[in-house]
């Protein structure tokens, strides 16, 4: 994807698809009104007959107007001009795109008000305009039979041409934006695929191509036993029902101007989870292939990461298994020692995900961490909790919490802090070991974070429970793709510092 600017008046802009914006009452913005005086009126006409009715992301395609030189005009509705705010502005940009995106155009030129400074910085700006451009482009990566449709040519971005100070600053967002977009699609199209497909080691693939494309990077693969040799009984006891062999990634990205200790990202990769011995019930099981949304988002950062070349040393941990239900599966009451020493009584199979993550958060301590952040579809306690709008956010430091929660306002993908005192760590007392894998529903979301938070003493760290966020069920199934730019923001605000 290109950025490009243009100065000249709005009606001799020389692109494909030429975007404008008129408020519901039916109110052309300056730069609409331009384009309908060169063009003799004839937006206001349409409007006037009704073919267009300025609702909020609404969009009407005018083919060779008169008077202009883009050959295409996309209309989009801005809703009221009393409530357009960043909010309106993204929603009406992304359905402009999204609608641009439908036809052959290779160049999209933005015409379209945007919010105050204040409210979208210009570095930001540019950011979103990639952003929601990536995501307007993407094709859900399917195995359908059926011959597949001609892929979108939109490959250039063109708005209008401020200072140079202003166009430099939305150039670098641009860019960022660019890069958050290949993470987002990266991320998507390995948590979109069958779970016969996307298996352990297929991630580890996945993985062990981002070292072979970018020089930064770096991916070692541990197998079965090498995961034995680290003493993982927790990450061992949720892989031994599968006849898949577990894997476990580690990604370094190195930058030799990145003096502080590296940023560790966990990602739960459970590649399908049955529930195990506890199983689950059928309806919806199907979108159990999504568990290992939290390794793609690793994976997905990473792309990201490497594609802007941040100034930061970042390490990438992904234990990666199923959870399946057979002779050899745990079941419930049995106990597991972990990787620290600290044994566990698995009440319920089907809370697999924190076991394999606690392994993981262990070795974590290795690399001396300036922060260790970890992501996972972890507990249907969140959605019932945040629903699908906020990520929720668990911590033992409120500072960390607090500058993941910022990105997500300055994203547009929020997370909520949640709380984490240690009455909740108290519910997992155990008769027969050092603590049990659950405590009951309630607070659910909680004491999972609080038996994660037991192999995390010493460490900065945040626990990201992504379950609402990471995919949508029912018809529209799919991955969203968060929290990608949560995770982008965060990183670059951290390599400005």
């Amino acid at each position: 994807m290109q950025f490009e600017t243009w100065k000249c008046k709005v009606a001799a802009v020389a692109a494909d698809c030429l975007v404008l914006g008129a408020y519901q009452d039916g109110t052309l913005t300056p730069h609409g009104a331009s384009v309908d005086t060169a063009s003799d009126g004839r937006i206001a006409r349409l409007i006037k007959r009704g073919d267009f009715n300025c609702k909020l992301a609404m969009t009407f395609m005018v083919p060779e107007l008169d008077g202009v030189k883009a050959p295409r005009v996309l209309l989009v509705g801005l809703g009221p001009r009393a409530d357009f705010s960043r909010k309106a502005w993204r929603k009406a940009t992304a359905a402009a795109l999204l609608h641009a995106g439908r036809t052959q155009a290779k160049s999209v030129a933005l015409a379209l008000p945007r919010p105050s400074v204040r409210e979208l910085d210009d570095q930001l700006f540019g950011r979103v305009i990639a952003e929601l451009a990536g995501a307007a482009l993407y094709k859900i990566n399917d195995l359908k039979s059926a011959k597949k449709p001609k892929p979108p040519q939109l490959d250039t971005i063109l708005i209008e041409a401020g200072k140079a100070s202003t166009t430099k600053k939305v150039r670098q967002g641009f860019d960022e934006g660019v890069a958050l977009a290949a993470g987002a699609t990266a991320m998507r199209n390995l948590a979109n695929l069958a779970g016969n497909v996307c298996t352990p080691s297929y991630v580890a693939k996945q993985a062990t191509a981002i070292g072979a494309q970018y020089k930064s990077v770096t991916t070692k693969v541990l197998g079965l036993e090498e995961i034995k040799r680290e003493k993982m009984g927790c990450f061992l006891a949720v892989t031994q029902g599968s006849d898949e062999p577990p894997r476990f990634i580690v990604l370094e990205h190195k930058h030799p101007r990145a003096k502080k200790a590296p940023i560790v990202l966990v990602g739960k990769g459970i590649t399908f989870d049955t529930g195990g011995i506890s199983l689950k019930d059928p309806g919806a099981m199907d979108e159990m292939k999504y568990d290992m949304s939290g390794a793609a988002a690793v994976i997905g950062a990473f792309t990201t990461i490497a594609a802007l070349n941040l100034p930061l040393n970042v390490v990438g941990l992904i234990p990666t298994c199923e959870n399946m239900p057979s002779g050899r599966a745990i079941k419930p009451g049995d106990i597991v020692t972990s990787a620290s020493g600290q044994t566990v009584e698995i009440l319920n199979t089907d809370a697999e995900g924190r076991l394999i993550l606690c392994d993981a958060l262990h070795y974590a301590r290795r690399f001396e961490p300036e922060a260790v952040i970890d992501l996972a579809t972890l507990t249907g306690a969140i959605v019932i909790a945040l629903g699908s709008h906020h990520t929720g956010v668990f911590a033992n430091d409120d500072t960390l919490a607090q500058d993941l929660v910022k990105s997500g306002v300055r994203a547009d993908d929020r997370a909520w802090h949640m709380p984490l005192t240690e009455e909740y760590g108290e519910q997992l007392t155990s008769n027969f070991a050092d603590f049990d894998n659950i405590a009951g529903r309630d607070g659910g979301s909680i004491t999972a974070a609080a038996f994660l938070g037991k192999f995390t003493k010493g460490m900065k760290w945040a626990h990201m429970d992504i379950a609402g966020t990471a995919y949508t069920g029912g018809t529209n199934k799919g991955s969203t793709g968060r929290p990608i730019a949560l995770l982008t923001d965060f990183l670059v605000r951290r390599a400005a510092r």
